[in-house]
């Protein structure tokens, strides 16, 4: 636990590092920043807070940085202390919204604002598409053997699917099955629907085609859920001076580009309801360890979202988690 005066020296350098992103000696801190001791007495702190890992000389002449730890110590501090009990911004929550319709709009539009609010990468993953609730399904016979398959949801998410079949298919045929799914599930989310498979539903679907098409159904929305991340800002994270070189950013750059990858680091995390915040090396992956992650579920349960802010290490983690959580308030409200 770092006393107040290390944590005001620790939380100055932080500072000055996000703006300048060069190492940060004692003399700028005390010239730029009200301490309140001595020249003599920051040069101490930093040296016992070099000892105890929260910064680091990358240089024997150069100033300061911090690590790891350090950031973790300042995020920490942030959410315990001046964060806590803060309420989003109204104005920044209302332009997040303002220019959306509808919820494809929404979440791009959010996705917009929010790497303009922090100029980084910003990453929205709507509720996975198991858990929207079916307004329709329609099966439009294309040729005797090709079909395809589309979903509409309540919110007016589409999902479709091109389907090829061994064997001739009636129009007739798909027009009985496309009845009965609408009979049987429509109102349903995929997962009541796939939870709640009985005799009972199993005889309804007893038709062989008819249980072709449920796989098939299926299979649609979890391609949904597969192509379902809305991110912009990549170039915002490449300007970083951390990224200059590309031996530094392509994995990274990889990794990020990748749906399914963004899924698992943002999908799976565990939010206990509040903001997550996974700082360099905390990172499952050593591709990402020179990128901060800060995040937030919407919605809750099986209909949970997340909204999410990726950065260097070096970012303004105040200013992130702020627009995170005016980012999470306006996907709830909107």
């Amino acid at each position: 636990m770092l006393s107040d005066r290390r944590q005001r020296v620790l939380a100055a350098l932080i500072e000055e590092y996000v703006a300048n992103a060069l190492p940060v000696g004692s003399r700028t801190l005390t010239e730029r920043y009200r301490l309140g001791v001595s020249s003599a007495t920051v040069r101490n702190e930093l040296s016992v807070l070099e000892d105890e890992g929260y910064i680091a000389q990358p240089h024997t002449s150069a100033g300061r940085i911090p690590t790891d730890v350090g950031y973790r110590a300042f995020v920490d501090e942030l959410l315990e202390g001046e964060l806590a009990d803060e309420r989003p911004d109204e104005r920044t929550v209302e332009q997040i919204r303002s220019s959306a319709k509808e919820l494809d709009d929404l979440l791009e539009e959010t996705s917009a604002a929010l790497t303009r609010l922090t100029d980084c990468l910003a990453v929205v993953l709507p509720p996975s598409a198991m858990s929207l609730h079916i307004r329709q399904i329609t099966l439009v016979s294309l040729s005797p053997r090709r079909t395809l398959l589309v979903v509409v949801t309540e919110d007016g998410q589409v999902l479709n699917r091109s389907l090829e079949f061994a064997e001739d298919v009636e129009a007739d045929d798909l027009a009985h099955v496309q009845a009965l799914f609408n009979e049987v599930f429509a109102g349903k989310s995929l997962s009541e629907i796939k939870d709640s498979l009985n005799p009972e539903t199993a005889r309804a679907l007893g038709d062989p085609l008819a249980q072709v098409l449920m796989g098939e159904l299926f299979a649609c929305v979890k391609e949904g859920d597969a192509d379902r991340a809305h991110s912009i800002g990549v170039s915002a994270l490449l300007s970083k001076p951390e990224f200059a070189s590309p031996q530094q950013f392509l994995p990274m750059l990889q990794m990020l580009e990748d749906d399914t990858v963004l899924l698992h680091i943002l999908g799976d995390a565990d939010y206990h309801g509040s903001t997550m915040v996974k700082i360099g090396s905390e990172n499952e992956s050593a591709a990402l360890s020179g990128v901060s992650v800060v995040a937030a579920q919407y919605g809750r349960g099986a209909s949970a979202g997340v909204v999410a802010v990726i950065g260097p290490t070096r970012m303004d983690y105040s200013n992130v988690i702020r627009a995170v959580r005016a980012a999470r308030t306006s996907l709830e409200n909107g």
